[in-house]
Formats: C-alpha cells, structure tokens, sequence
C-alpha cells in the first residue's frame, strides 16, 4: 500500500503538473485559512460553508484543508497521489454542487448567473495526471518510497 501511494519516478511531467495544482490552490486555501489575498480568513469561511451554503461543517472543513494543506502537500511532493484524489472528488463536488448550474464556460462578461465549470475541469485533468503519473521529480514522496536491496 505504502509502495503504491509514495511511488514515484523521476519525470518533470509529475514535478510541473503537482506544482502547478499546489500554486494554484494554495491562494485559495490562504484565503481560507488565514483570510491572505482578500479572503474571509477560517471562521468566516466556516460559518459561509455551514450557514449559507448549508454544508456540514465537516465538508467545510475538508476544504479548507484541501486547498491548503493539500496545495503545500502538492508543492512539495509530499504523498501526491493521495491529495490528488482528494483534489479531484473536491473539484467534482464543486461542479455538482454549484457550477454545473451556470453551464461550462467561466463568467468572463458577467452575463451569466455565476461561473461555468471548465477551470474545474482544468484541476481535475491536471489531478488525474499526478495521481497516474507520481509526483515527479524533487518530490519527498521518492524518500517514502519501499527501496528493495540490490
């Protein structure tokens, strides 16, 4: 099990497709957890998650914690596969729950009632290809990995 979640090998492909989501999500999350770049900071965040949008608060929760924990966890290389999966369910709930609604494309002009999904699906094919592919190189995950003697 250890093997199949920490394996990796040494291709850029993983390096720039995990940096990429971990650059990505980690303003989010910031915005989340610590109210950076104009975001509600966590409490704010939560009591949107629970009392407007209506989630459990645990839902709410993993959000914030995919978005940051699993943005550095993706930066570093640090067990890819794992929060690749977790980014993926996250970006599928999204579209279910909210984007769907408002059709594929992004509100670039402001005529629609809110954004399309396409940038989710962006994230969720960029996931796919860490979780197939390993974290690539520079990745802590290639220290976790089951080394047999030679």
């Amino acid at each position: 099990m250890k093997a199949l979640l920490f394996n990796t090998n040494n291709y850029y492909t993983g390096f720039i497709a995990r940096v990429t989501i971990g650059l990505i999500l980690f303003p989010h999350g910031a915005q989340k957890v610590f109210g950076w770049f104009g975001g509600p900071g966590f409490t704010n965040e939560m009591n949107y998650f629970t009392q407007t949008a209506n989630l459990p608060w645990i839902i709410g929760f993993l959000v914030i914690v995919i978005e940051f924990v699993g943005s550095l966890c993706m930066i570093l290389g640090f067990a890819t596969r794992l929060w690749s999966i977790a980014v993926i369910i996250l970006f599928t709930g999204m579209i279910v729950k909210v984007h769907l609604a408002n059709g594929f494309f992004m509100n670039w002009f402001g005529n629609q009632g809110g954004e399309g999904y396409e940038y989710h699906l962006l994230v969720i094919g960029i996931a796919g290809i860490v979780l197939l592919n390993g974290s690539g190189k520079y990745a802590l995950d290639k220290y976790l990995t089951v080394r047999k003697a030679k």
